[in-house]
């Protein structure tokens, strides 16, 4: 039985440990720096939840995935939301709770604002077909978007306008 919910605070061991298993794995996938979210303190992250919108999916006493969305800043850009940190552990994919998590995000972000934005790594067939088939479409490729070392990483820009 999985459990789709909000993390907060007490959830924030746990966030910790799928976010830095997520940025291990797919570095190329993430905007931020394992290095920089491994030296954040638990109260820090717990803080981060708290005023965020991320979900998580449990199986069991699993965290199995995480996503998260917020509004983009400044008043000429609040009508666009991102979705970020998607990530679903290796053993919990194609059961669904990807589509959970993007279901979740959408439907919270409605009523807020009218389009949700997000970027896939070129190349990352499943998340692109994910998203292709929650309504998602794709309107341009940002070369260079990220650099590991001497690695470039090419993003897809998607969108998808809310209700």
């Amino acid at each position: 039985m999985v459990e789709l919910r909000k993390l907060d605070r007490g959830d924030a061991a746990l966030y910790q440990e799928i976010r830095l298993e997520a940025l291990e794995g797919h570095l190329e996938s993430f905007g931020a720096r394992l290095e920089d979210e491994s030296s954040k303190a638990l109260d820090e992250v717990g803080q981060r939840l708290d005023r965020s919108a991320v979900f998580g999916v449990f199986d069991g006493d699993v965290l199995a995935g995480v996503a998260g969305w917020y509004a983009m800043p400044g008043a000429k850009q609040a009508h666009r939301g991102a979705l970020w940190g998607m990530y679903v552990r290796p053993g919990h994919r194609h059961r669904g709770i990807g589509k959970m998590l993007v279901d979740q995000v959408i439907d919270d972000a409605t009523g807020t604002v009218e389009q949700m934005h997000l970027s896939v790594v070129v190349g990352n067939t499943a998340a692109m077909g994910l998203y292709k088939s929650t309504g998602f479409t794709s309107y341009g490729v940002e070369p260079h978007a990220a650099k590991i070392g001497d690695t470039y990483v090419d993003e897809v820009l998607m969108v998808r306008p809310l209700p």
